[in-house]
């Protein structure tokens, strides 16, 4: 993997590179993470021909900070990749997502903003799913810190506090190497940068923002996985799915966190290599599970 730097939309956004070509797969990353959370995902897609691209999104890592709430609005974020895609000159698109970076992924394939050849989310349902799931006391009473984010200052000062010593405790069930858990928590204790990946939950209250129309069908064949230890998202998210997908591979895999890339990877690399090398035909393979 290299480091590189890429221009768009005014901002600099912080890559690591893997592979090269013409046909790109984009990884976004989720809270509180960084775009080395792919790093056992980048080699294996750089082995099937994809140039790899693994973004620090707006606020993280090197890549620029803006300091306005809605900057962080989902209409931002989700233009943030299209110009992406733009920069890079690539000719194919597959759009890979885990948590906050899975969300924006499904909203930038509902948009149709560009055309993608696949799409794979991580642990984080269709956006109308997980609304209808807010009904249920299940979901509700997993989602509490939402609102705790929302609190001023609190929360950016508790996630910075002992050189980022709450996101080290998110991490402690997965071991992680320490040079990686590193990158987590000091990333987020840098001035300014808890407040940026907080921005990200706080704009979801904006209201006079651009919305991407998410009851659109997705025509781009979708793969799901989940971690079924998530601690923060029940399996009642995932009814519904098939609503908004044409075509939809859905996988659970037991035992495995929230931080799915990384607590199984490579159980997640076997699955990404049957979808991205399956034709859409072959996909009654994939078993449809109920929610448990």
């Amino acid at each position: 993997m290299q480091t590189i730097f890429v221009n768009a939309r005014g901002l600099r956004f912080e890559v690591l590179q893997a592979g090269s070509g013409d046909r790109l797969a984009l990884c976004l990353h989720g809270f509180p993470e960084h775009a080395v959370s792919w790093r056992h995902q980048m080699p294996e897609l750089a082995r099937m021909g994809y140039r790899v691209w693994a973004v620090n999104q707006r606020g993280y890592g090197r890549t620029s900070r803006p300091r306005a709430l809605a900057a962080y609005a989902l209409g931002e974020l989700v233009a943030d990749v299209a110009a992406l895609i733009d920069a890079s000159g690539a000719v194919r698109v597959t759009l890979i997502g885990h948590d906050w970076g899975a969300m924006v992924a499904w909203c930038f394939a509902a948009g149709q903003v560009r055309p993608l050849e696949r799409l794979v989310v991580m642990n984080v349902p269709h956006p109308l799913c997980f609304r209808a799931a807010l009904r249920h006391w299940r979901q509700l009473r997993r989602s509490w810190y939402i609102a705790f984010f929302q609190i001023p200052r609190l929360p950016d000062r508790l996630l910075a506090a002992n050189g980022g010593a709450a996101v080290r405790r998110m991490f402690a069930r997965l071991a992680l190497p320490p040079d990686i858990l590193a990158i987590y928590a000091d990333q987020i204790a840098e001035p300014g940068a808890a407040t940026a990946m907080l921005n990200w939950y706080r704009a979801m209250r904006l209201r006079d923002t651009p919305r991407p129309d998410l009851s659109r069908i997705i025509e781009t064949p979708v793969l799901v996985v989940w971690g079924e230890q998530d601690v923060a998202l029940d399996p009642i998210c995932l009814r519904g799915t098939e609503r908004y997908v044409r075509h939809l591979a859905l996988e659970r895999l037991r035992g495995v966190s929230h931080w799915v890339q990384q607590d199984a990877p490579d159980a997640v690399n076997a699955l990404l290599r049957r979808f991205l090398e399956q034709h859409p035909t072959n996909w009654n393979r994939f078993a449809m599970p109920s929610d448990g």
